[in-house]
């Protein structure tokens, strides 16, 4: 019942944060959508509530992660940009493998979503048994496991690891 309580109140926050100024009507409105939302989905997080509990981990979302996110996807922009512009389109696409240690559904959709979302990158298949993403990539700097993952999803996993799991790395 708690994480129910908590997904609904999370989920109010962002209804009232979106919906800016407040007045009755979107108050209403947010109550009903954030009580049916609670009502479909509330049940993702009942065995994961405790993770939801930690005011550190909303700390770390709202001063680490979204700045991070911010800041990568504003360079992926003008990366891309530059390569559309250039006479010469200097592109060389492919799809490398990126390992995780990510082990939580959610973690790991948070990660491949990053790189999604970061223009010039997309994840094209999860395999969440080995721990490995596929991104498709507009232009590979490298084809070595290691090197792509530090480059692709280096930045984003430590971060959102504090976030979605426990310290023993369990989801």
């Amino acid at each position: 019942m708690m994480s129910r309580l908590v997904f609904f109140l999370v989920a109010l926050v962002v209804w009232v944060g979106l919906t800016w100024p407040v007045d009755l009507q979107n108050l209403v409105a947010g109550l009903i959508f954030c009580g049916l939302a609670t009502w479909v989905a509330g049940h993702v997080f009942v065995g994961r509530s405790r993770l939801l509990t930690h005011p550190r981990r909303y700390v770390y979302f709202l001063l680490q992660y979204v700045p991070l996110f911010l800041w990568e996807v504003l360079k992926a922009n003008f990366d891309v940009a530059y390569r559309v512009l250039h006479p010469r389109l200097p592109i060389r696409p492919g799809i490398v493998e990126v390992r995780t240690s990510l082990v939580s559904d959610i973690g790991l959709t948070f990660l491949a979503n990053s790189i999604t979302l970061t223009p010039g990158t997309m994840t094209v298949d999860i395999d969440q048994a080995n721990g490995r993403l596929f991104v498709h990539w507009i232009d590979v700097k490298a084809t070595d496991v290691e090197k792509a993952t530090k480059l692709v999803a280096g930045r984003f996993e430590p971060i959102l690891r504090k976030i979605f799991e426990d310290e023993d790395g369990q989801p």
